[in-house]
């Protein structure tokens, strides 16, 4: 069995064991080759102790960073950093049941008027519901009666079909009584 000891964190290839080489306490059984990545040389000294066979390759190095640029990113993470407050404060805010305006941070700005906005929305919507619940509520405690005007034809119709000894459901519609009667007049 080869093993590749390495502490990355991505790239791996799927036909090969890894181990991470700050776990290492002694070499492991039926291992046959190894590969270190890095300086790991206590991985190295036990192995090569053990007789087993060794590759050594240098892990990538990441690029020194310069005076200017470290200083460039000490302002970064500064920003960075009173982003985050200011965004923390929004959020503790928010959990509190609350919306307050941070003082700083473009961002957390930013994401104050957003929820503002969603804010009105959500009241306008509210009200617009509420509303129509009222619309409902008053609909539901209407009569279910057709207008005056339109009882006194009803009442018309049925008593034609009464008279004709016509059989109708008592709970028809005009229309339907209008058509009993259209076909009273065709014979």
């Amino acid at each position: 069995m080869e093993l590749t000891y390495s502490n990355q964190l991505d790239g791996f290839d799927p036909e090969k064991r890894y181990r991470n080489p700050e776990h290492f306490d002694k070499p492991e059984a039926g291992v046959t080759r190894v590969s270190v990545i890095g300086d790991w040389p206590s991985v190295v000294d036990a192995y090569e102790a053990a007789g087993i066979d060794v590759s050594v390759k240098e892990a990538k190095r990441v690029q020194d960073v310069g005076a200017a640029d470290q200083a460039e990113l000490v302002k970064v993470i500064t920003a960075l950093r009173a982003e985050h407050g200011s965004i923390q404060i929004l959020i503790d805010g928010l959990e509190a049941g609350e919306i307050r305006r941070p003082e700083t941070g473009d961002l957390a700005l930013r994401l104050f008027d957003v929820l503002g906005t969603i804010h009105s929305s959500v009241v306008e919507l509210t009200a617009e519901r509420d509303g129509l619940r009222g619309e409902i509520e008053a609909l539901k405690k209407a009569p279910l009666v057709p207008p005056a005007d339109e009882a006194g034809e009803i009442a018309a119709l049925k008593a034609k079909l009464d008279e004709a000894k016509v059989q109708y459901r008592a709970n028809a519609s005009k229309e339907s009584l209008e058509k009993l009667v259209a076909e009273l007049t065709k014979d």
